[in-house]
Formats: structure tokens, sequence, C-alpha cells
């Protein structure tokens, strides 16, 4: 019994760090295009002060969260369980000397190519900012992040 308490306490904790990460990946994710929106707003000479650019980055947050939310959650899901079975593949071959990189690269990649497989599947794009290289970029540094919080919450004791 006492086995199955770890173990269920052990999932929740991984649940709760996986869902951290996918609401700082959203998050940045969100705020980058807005503030990204904001920027061509003030490049065309359109003054927006700091109460706009806070509404607007909430009324992106909650906007985007019914259609963007669930694919992001759901392509950081595949790029952290890759990035577990690398990870548990080159510890086995002495070879795990960057985890953060791989995790980095797994958070940034699942974005990016979330964003890229949405376009040409679709020719749609979720999120604006991510039709230009830039745009892509910041998008893919929010996965990042997300999967180096993910690995330091992850590493840190119970």
């Amino acid at each position: 019994m006492e086995k199955t308490k770890s173990t269920a306490r052990f999932l929740f904790v991984r649940l709760g760090i996986y869902l951290a990460a996918v609401a700082i990946a959203y998050g940045l994710a969100s705020l980058s295009a807005t503030q990204a929106v904001v920027w061509r707003l003030a490049a065309m000479g359109v003054s927006v002060g700091w109460s706009e650019r806070v509404a607007m980055s909430l009324r992106d947050l909650a906007g985007l969260a019914p259609l963007f939310l669930p694919m992001v959650a759901f392509a950081l899901l595949v790029a952290f369980l890759g990035a577990a079975l690398l990870c548990h593949y080159l510890a086995r071959r002495d070879l795990a000397r960057w985890p953060y990189a791989v995790y980095f690269v797994a958070g940034a990649g699942a974005l990016v190519m979330l964003h890229l497989t949405l376009e040409l599947a679709f020719g749609l794009a979720p999120i604006a900012v991510a039709r230009t290289a830039g745009g892509l970029a910041l998008q893919g540094l929010a996965g990042g992040m997300s999967g180096l919080v993910y690995l330091y919450m992850a590493r840190r004791p119970l």
C-alpha cells in the first residue's frame, strides 16, 4: 500500500510540474505574440500605453486559451516524453552531459513544429507573429524555457 501511495504522489507531482511548464510556454508564447503586435502598432505611429499593453496581454491570454493551450500541452507532452527517453538512453551509455540542452531543444522544437505543422496542414497560424522567422524564434524560445523549467523542477527533491 505504501508503494502505491508513493507512486501516486510521484505521478501527481510530475503532473503538476508538467502543467506548470505548459502554463509557462503558453504564457510566454501568448505574451510575446501580443507584444510583437504592440511593437508593430508603435512602428506605425500608434501610441500604446502600459495600461493598453496589459489589457491586450490579458485578453490574449484568455482568448487564445481554448484553441492554442491544448495544442501547446499536447506538443510539449510529446516533446518531454521524447526528451526523457533520449536522456535515459544517453545516460545508459554515459553520454548524458547536457540534459538541460535536450529539454530546451525539445520544448523549442515542439512549439516551432506546432506552428509549422498547422501552417503546412491547414494554411493557418494560430499566432500571427509565428508567420515571421523572428516571431517563430520567439515561440520556440517560449517552448525552450518551458523545457528548462520542467527539468529544473523535476530534478528538485520531492
